[in-house]
């Protein structure tokens, strides 16, 4: 591909879009369900992560925009969400509301960079268990995030959700009388029961945001004494740039590449998922560019910042209601962007009279909903590495970061592939082929199969080297046309072997070396270990026969010094 053509391909182009009315008119039907969907969530977002609802609503239409229209993806739904308010939430504590503008533009730069570096195929290679776990741990979170808001207490500040979540409820208990806490317990309630019985009355209709308004009209008609939202901006912010000062950057740095790394693979993780349900029977075409994806993510993140909002992803919940809903090409997020941007200019004023217990309960439903019964059974049948896998990756993210999570669950996820494949991989006795000849029992044939690899060459190498301990074996032949991957450890492993071998008289035949293997094997000096070139063999038919020649020769007296254990015939 040609620089000016991969230039080109990340870039926003006409057939981006379909302006036929029937797909017209789908997509401004999907992307006002969508933003009806969306407000709750922003708003709750926006309130968890410490930032503000404003934050919130901003980040849901700038970011929302720019993802849009930049991004990779026909479906995808950007903004906040409960990924990113996790982890910005300790942010917002250690280094202050001010610093919010600051990390989203620096990470949203880094996101930039990895999407221009062509770095977007690296969510292939988390697994699917760490995928599903981190899920769980970031659903934890987000449940127990909203315990205070739930019993009308103010969160402590702090940044284990667990502890926060125990204190809370330990305050309202002890320390608040309990006519505000059943008030907002009972907000929640009424927000989960609406969310939880109304979509079975109708599954199209918006059931968050008509448990929100039940919730608020309740509320005001009652005078409960509940905190809520409190006071909104009437427009967007204008654009300001944070400022940028070596210090800040140095303090804010590895928050801004935490972030950078959540933003990327959420993004990445929902832009697929939103091409599987495409490509399973939803209508549109399904178009998913990772590295374009990560462009219009970094770019988006970046204009969020410079409007006061907080770091964008691309929302799986949203995303999949996108789609659900009927949606064609990247304008039915466009317009759930503008259906938001509405509710900025013409209703700020109800929204900001909502009660923070009623978005709590709205998060506290989405964090059950983020991960089923379905799943944890799925995983769990895949076997025990995978759902040692799975527990690992959730309990990490939810005790220490998410990032580190996903670190932690492909390391524990990578040792789990390895030993399966070093268990894979094995030295099998043949017997030679043939009739059985003279002087056969003093010949070994091994059958090295699978990979030779760190994981299994120190096996590998002692199971040889006892079987052939014996004083009886004078040659051994090793078959190494069955092994699949050879790496530098194995390489040297099998030099090493040969060395061992020969250093004890006993002489090593080698067949089968496969031309990819070949280049590798002799740059170690695997192969010059036999004691000669003609040692080497393409057909087990001339090893063998080969082999058989040492034998006689040895029994015959002429080959004595060079095969151990055999007395030359008088």
């Amino acid at each position: 591909m040609s620089r000016l053509a991969a230039v080109r391909d990340l870039l926003p182009r006409r057939s981006d879009y379909d302006l036929r009315p029937r797909t017209l008119r789908a997509d401004l039907l999907a992307g006002v369900t969508v933003g009806v969907v969306a407000l709750p969530l922003a708003l709750a977002f926006g309130v968890s992560s410490g930032v503000g609802a404003a934050a919130g609503l901003v980040t849901a239409v700038i970011a929302g925009i720019v993802a849009a229209v930049l991004g990779g993806s026909n479906h995808q739904v950007s903004g906040p969400t409960g990924a990113m308010a996790v982890v910005l939430a300790p942010i917002v504590v250690t280094h202050g509301l001010g610093s919010v503008a600051l990390v989203t533009v620096l990470a949203g730069l880094v996101v930039l960079v990895a999407g221009l570096a062509r770095l977007g195929r690296v969510v292939t290679y988390i697994p699917w268990p760490v995928v599903e776990g981190f899920t769980l741990g970031i659903a934890c979170i987000i449940f127990l995030q909203q315990v205070p808001a739930a019993v009308g207490v103010e969160a402590a500040p702090g940044h284990n959700t667990f502890v926060t979540a125990v204190g809370a409820v330990r305050t309202a208990v002890t320390d608040v009388p309990p006519a505000p806490v059943l008030w907002t317990l009972g907000c929640v309630a009424l927000v989960a029961a609406t969310m939880l019985l109304l979509p079975r009355a109708h599954a199209a209709i918006p059931a968050s945001l008509v448990a929100v308004v039940l919730a608020t009209v309740l509320v005001e008609a009652l005078g409960a004494p509940v905190p809520r939202i409190g006071a909104l901006p009437s427009s967007l912010p204008a654009p300001v740039l944070p400022t940028f000062t070596p210090g800040a950057l140095r303090d804010l740095g590895g928050a801004a590449l935490a972030i950078a790394a959540l933003a990327a693979i959420e993004s990445l993780l929902s832009a697929r998922v939103a091409a599987s349900m495409v490509q399973t029977g939803s209508p549109g075409g399904s178009v998913y560019q990772p590295d374009r994806e990560l462009v219009g993510q970094g770019l988006a993140s970046v204009a969020s910042g410079l409007f006061g909002g907080m770091p964008a992803t691309g929302a799986i919940a949203r995303t999949a209601v996108n789609v659900r809903s009927g949606a064609r090409t990247r304008l039915a997020a466009v317009v759930h962007a503008v259906v938001i941007l509405a509710v900025i200019y013409l209703a700020t004023g109800p929204v900001s009279r909502i009660p923070l217990a009623a978005l709590a309960g709205v998060l506290m439903v989405t964090s059950f909903r983020m991960i089923g019964a379905r799943t944890i059974r799925s995983v769990a049948g895949a076997g025990r590495s995978s759902a040692a896998t799975f527990v690992v990756t959730a309990v990490v993210t939810v005790a220490f970061d998410l990032v580190q999570a996903i670190e932690i669950g492909i390391l524990v996820a990578a040792f789990f592939a390895l030993r399966t494949v070093a268990r894979a991989s094995a030295v099998h006795r043949d017997p030679l082929p043939g009739p059985a000849q003279p002087g056969d029992e003093h010949v070994a044939l091994f059958r090295l199969e699978g990979s030779m690899f760190f994981g299994a060459a120190d096996r590998v190498l002692t199971e040889v080297t006892d079987a052939s301990s014996h004083d009886d074996v004078a040659v051994v032949v090793l078959r190494l046309s069955q092994l699949r991957m050879v790496d530098a450890t194995g390489a040297r492993a099998l030099g090493e072997l040969v060395e061992g071998l020969e250093a004890r008289g006993v002489t090593v035949l080698v067949k089968g070396v496969q031309e990819q293997h070949r280049s590798l094997l002799t740059n170690v000096g695997a192969l010059a270990e036999l004691r000669h070139e003609n040692h080497l063999f393409d057909t087990l038919d001339d090893a063998i026969e080969h082999a058989r020649s040492h034998v006689r020769r040895a029994a015959r007296g002429t080959d004595v010094p060079q095969v151990r254990g055999l007395r030359p015939s008088t």
